[in-house]
């Protein structure tokens, strides 16, 4: 579905912490996440760690969506 939504030309961004899964069925944009149960955050953290790490990697996968790609990319996530 990613790549009907792409060929229509609307930008479309997967966050998984399985990125070589998403690259073998050919999503083009990828952020990594923390982990299965707990892809935007850590239980284990503060609400304010937890708030930060949601904006880093939220903030990084809006970021990828106005960048101009033109092969499988991952985003650095900053934090």
């Amino acid at each position: 579905m990613v790549k009907e939504f792409e060929r229509a030309g609307f930008p479309v961004v997967l966050m998984c912490n399985l990125l070589p899964v998403a690259q073998t069925v050919g999503v083009n944009r990828m952020v990594p996440t923390i982990s299965i149960p707990y892809p935007l955050g850590d239980p284990s953290t503060t609400k304010e760690e937890q708030h930060a790490l949601r904006k880093s990697r939220v903030g990084t996968a809006l970021d990828s969506l106005a960048t101009d790609i033109k092969k499988q990319t991952i985003f650095k996530v900053e934090i």
